[in-house]
């Protein structure tokens, strides 16, 4: 028998304005009445298994498409006028696009800058080692990203400061106050679409080695990307790569700063840097949550989700769901894998640069375990606002053993 998620008696879950462990408490005490809760804009689940199956149904789309509207900002303009981004596409022109460009986003190809990261680590590591304190956010995660960005796409070195000022205000859509916030993410927009259109034209007629150049050269069987949808993937490359990583690795150096046991043992065995960027993102995770909209009518569980509903999908409660998680409250790098952490999303909207964000990471984490011994906290740690969608430190002071 199926019965419409309306006529349900469920748990109300309403976590605006709570601290992240609150708001996980929360979740967890729903999770104990029912696998759905009823949120103020729909319904919210957070059971690991119930979390993947929802991001795996193509039924359910992402709401990204729909933030106008759920933000309740007026109809028309600047929302409605912009292209429309592989982050928010569904159906046939996502599958063709994701299929396109798989091939410039594996592991292997993440790879080829592992060098080129590591140089960056060192740069922004030199002069903050010999001090014994930094404050870490301003000092090695805001900048980090960038570089690797531009690097990838063949921007030059001169052009790092505009591309993280257009990722920082972009990246604003995801903050809740979009009302007040849309002047200054349709002035970052316009000004990043108009250099990545002159950097495309510019590879066009002289390519290089990097992902701009290898984007123009795909082709399928006569299928090949456009020059909007170039400078829409640059863009996306940009907000998916800039922000996320910025916030997950101070989410990490947060994280170690309160366990120097597990600092400790990722600088005497550099070889679990990959379980540990896991483990971080299991139990810190940046991205908190994410939003989908049945797109017609749903049965999951024998409950029926009318066209239109909204389920959100709690990803940090998700990563710690005992029933797939041993003491998952452990923070513990030396867990064996028992099943995909979640902050990276799942089904046709996985997070396209996992490969590189898990290779960035990685290549941070070994340089500053070896190269910043003693790590703890200096002070206390000022967290972004919990509205914010991507999510991590603020200021993160730390200090260390001095080093040359």
């Amino acid at each position: 028998m199926t019965i419409s998620a309306h006529d349900l008696d469920l748990p109300v879950l309403d976590t605006a304005g709570m601290e992240r462990d609150e708001a996980l408490a929360a979740h967890e005490d729903a999770r104990q009445h029912h696998w759905l809760a009823r949120t103020p804009l729909g319904f919210s689940l957070s059971n690991h298994e119930d979390a993947v199956a929802v991001l795996r149904d193509q039924r359910f789309h992402s709401a990204l498409s729909e933030i106008r509207r759920l933000s309740g900002v007026e109809s028309g303009g600047y929302l409605e006028q912009r292209r429309e981004s592989i982050l928010s596409m569904e159906g046939i022109g996502h599958a063709r696009l994701r299929r396109l460009v798989a091939p410039a986003f594996t592991p292997a190809a993440a790879d080829r800058l592992r060098p080129f990261m590591r140089e960056v680590v060192d740069g922004l590591v030199d002069p903050v080692a010999p001090l014994g304190a930094c404050e870490a956010v301003a000092d090695l995660c805001e900048p980090y990203p960038i570089p690797i960005i531009c690097e990838l796409l063949g921007a030059p070195a001169e052009d790092w400061r505009r591309f993280s000022a257009w990722a920082t205000d972009i990246f604003r859509i995801f903050n809740q106050d979009l009302a007040n916030d849309l002047p200054v993410i349709e002035r970052a927009t316009t000004e990043l679409q108009v250099y990545v259109q002159a950097l495309v034209e510019t590879r066009r007629r002289q390519p290089r080695e990097d992902l701009l150049s290898t984007l123009i050269a795909i082709e399928e069987a006569g299928d090949r990307l456009s020059t909007d949808e170039l400078g829409m993937l640059a863009e996306a490359v940009l907000m998916a790569g800039t922000d996320t990583t910025r916030n997950q690795l101070g989410c990490c150096l947060a994280l170690f700063a309160a366990h120097p046991d597990q600092w400790s043992l990722l600088a005497e065995h550099p070889d679990r840097a990959p379980r540990a960027v896991e483990e971080c993102m299991r139990y810190l995770g940046a991205v908190r949550g994410t939003v989908r909209l049945a797109a017609e009518d749903v049965e999951y569980r024998g409950v029926l989700f009318p066209t239109g509903t909204v389920v959100a999908v709690g990803l940090a409660a998700a990563n710690r769901d005992p029933s797939v998680v041993e003491a998952p409250d452990t923070f513990d790098i030396s867990r064996p894998r028992q099943t995909q952490q979640l902050t990276f999303g799942s089904g046709i909207h996985h997070c396209l640069g996992a490969a590189l964000a898990r290779a960035e990471l990685q290549e941070a984490l070994v340089i500053l375990a070896r190269r910043l011994p003693g790590l703890a906290l200096d002070g206390p740690v000022v967290w972004k606002p919990s509205t914010f969608g991507i999510w991590g430190p603020a200021r993160l002071p730390l200090r260390f053993s001095p080093t040359a």
